[in-house]
């Protein structure tokens, strides 16, 4: 499958994956794309929120509550680091989607989408985007996931 650019991504990290991520089948195991997602995003958070506290985002609370991936080619390992597009899908009040591809310069390997909440760790709940964190979010926010699987 030739890469599909169908979202200008609001960023792109380039991820390293590690020997042991590779399953019995020798690909990729589909529960370490979790952890790519997720280092791609803290990456997201740093760039996003730089100027209106990526530190603060994380240390008052972001939780994952939703994840969906859809596999479409195997991911083998290799020395060279994956690409993974990321934007923001939908944006609520205190909870917004991001978007992701992840992909070499030939190749999509999978598409994701996840739902994040603003959380207070203090007062255990969800908490509302401040200003700035919403600019920052919208400042992002692009088109849905272009899964095979939904309707």
């Amino acid at each position: 499958m030739t890469s599909e650019t169908t979202e200008p991504a609001a960023l792109t990290a380039e991820i390293g994956l590690r020997w042991g991520d590779m399953d019995a089948y020798g690909h990729v195991n589909n529960v370490q794309y979790h952890r790519l997602l997720e280092e791609a995003r803290i990456r997201a958070f740093a760039e996003w929120f730089h100027s209106s506290g990526g530190e603060r985002m994380l240390r008052s609370g972001v939780l994952l509550a939703r994840q969906e991936i859809e596999y479409l080619e195997q991911l083998v390992y290799r020395p060279e680091p994956i690409l993974i597009d990321m934007w923001v899908t939908a944006l609520g009040g205190a909870s917004w989607d991001m978007g992701y591809t992840i992909r070499d310069e030939e190749v999509v390997f999978a598409r994701a989408e996840s739902t994040l909440v603003a959380f207070d760790i203090a007062a255990q709940g969800a908490r509302r985007l401040t200003d700035e964190e919403r600019a920052a979010l919208t400042a992002r926010q692009g088109g849905p996931v272009p899964m095979r699987r939904r309707r």
